[in-house]
């Protein structure tokens, strides 16, 4: 048997009506009660902490970053190889030919630690003198003989057709002459062209120069590049005619003089076809050329 409709729809109201007011009762509690923790934002984080060690006395210390360590320590040995290199500078233009070959024979590894500070100081003049000789002797007879005294990493053999004769304290290549500059193995008049680049360095630079006398021909040529600031009487170096008058006394004349560059100056000498030495030379002492520490 059915039940009544009535009965059935009161039912369906009422349950309405119920769940209206059981709404009401969510709504308005939901919104008195304050948010529950799980509801609640979680704090911000921290920033992750730096990893640290302890140093000597037990601090701790950042540890530096790999980047940072290895530019501190290519700075550090820039450093101590720049040391060196004025160190070895100095010793080269303070004592004789004789004491710097001895020096070096004992242990030729420090030549080469002067030669890499030098070629890095001349990496900042504009421009290297040895290259103006270069071109200098590529203008003129390719079959003279040159003698290079003091010739560093041959750069005059390796750039010219002429037969070169390279010289220089210590020899790490079959090509080059292990001597003083005073006493060199060559037969006397035997070369035409003798260069000191920048090589004047010793307390006796005449007796290089009464050597290279020795061994060029009658009317062979004499090329000095020298130090600016070592024949600047202004600034404590020599005076440069002086430096030339002695030459000139050694039995030479002068060609030209190249001024012009701020960094050096370049002499260009003949030998007399009857040279005559004079038998007192006033030769001007010249100002070493010592580096600042930077």
């Amino acid at each position: 048997m059915e039940p009544p409709q009535e009965s059935a729809a009161g039912g369906r109201k009422r349950r309405r009506r119920g769940g209206a007011r059981n709404r009401r009762k969510l709504s308005s509690s939901s919104q008195q009660a304050p948010p529950s923790p799980e509801a609640a934002p979680p704090p911000p984080s921290s920033p992750p902490s730096k990893r640290r060690r302890k140093d000597g006395t037990g601090q701790a210390t950042a540890t530096p970053k790999r980047g940072n360590t290895s530019s501190l320590l290519d700075k550090m040995r820039a450093r101590l190889s720049g040391g060196h290199f004025r160190m070895l500078n100095e010793k080269l233009y303070t004592c004789s030919g004789q004491d710097a070959f001895d020096y070096f024979k004992n242990d030729p590894t420090l030549f080469d630690v002067y030669h890499t500070g030098y070629q890095e100081q001349m990496s900042h003049w504009p421009e290297q003198p040895v290259n103006v000789i270069i071109n200098w002797l590529k203008s003129h007879n390719t079959s003279w003989t040159v003698a290079d005294f003091g010739c560093g990493n041959a750069a005059v053999a390796k750039n010219v057709k002429n037969k070169v004769f390279s010289i220089d304290l210590v020899s790490d290549d079959p090509s080059v002459i292990a001597c003083d500059m005073a006493h060199t193995p060559l037969d006397q008049s035997s070369v035409d062209v003798a260069i000191f680049c920048l090589s004047l360095m010793g307390t006796n630079y005449p007796s290089y120069l009464e050597e290279a006398n020795r061994v060029l021909k009658p009317g062979g040529w004499l090329v000095i590049a020298e130090v600016r600031s070592r024949l600047d009487p202004n600034n404590g170096g020599a005076d440069p005619e002086k430096f030339s008058k002695a030459i000139i006394q050694l039995g030479f004349s002068l060609v030209s003089k190249d001024m012009k560059n701020k960094m050096f100056i370049l002499f260009y000498f003949r030998k007399k076809e009857k040279s005559k030495v004079a038998k007192s030379i006033d030769w001007p002492q010249l100002k070493a050329c010592i580096y600042k520490r930077r």
